[in-house]
């Protein structure tokens, strides 16, 4: 299983105007193959943070992420909000157990 953990930036004023394309890049993205988990939230203490949490299935389906449609429109719309400061990491993990 794969972990993808961080964050981006993009000016509080551009939230609003973003959420629209976060929402159907989502939703995309969660109907993936492979796509366990896959979620977008706002930070509360620091407008224009986005926290970015996803798990994947594993490296296919992750590269299939990677080079789909829906992911490259909201690459394309990143400028347009002024998203910057992306920090992301790729853990890998083993089994998953309830606590």
């Amino acid at each position: 299983m794969l972990i993808v953990l961080g964050t981006v930036r993009m000016p509080p004023e551009n939230l609003n105007d973003a959420r629209f394309a976060m929402q159907e890049m989502i939703e995309a993205s969660r109907e993936e193959e492979g796509c366990v988990s896959y979620a977008y939230s706002e930070d509360v203490a620091e407008p224009g943070l986005i926290h970015v949490a996803e798990i994947w299935r594993d490296r296919e389906a992750l590269d299939a992420h990677f080079a789909s449609e829906h992911l490259a429109e909201w690459r394309a719309n990143w400028e347009r909000f002024g998203i910057h400061d992306r920090d992301l990491k790729l853990f890998e993990a083993g089994n998953a157990s309830q606590l």
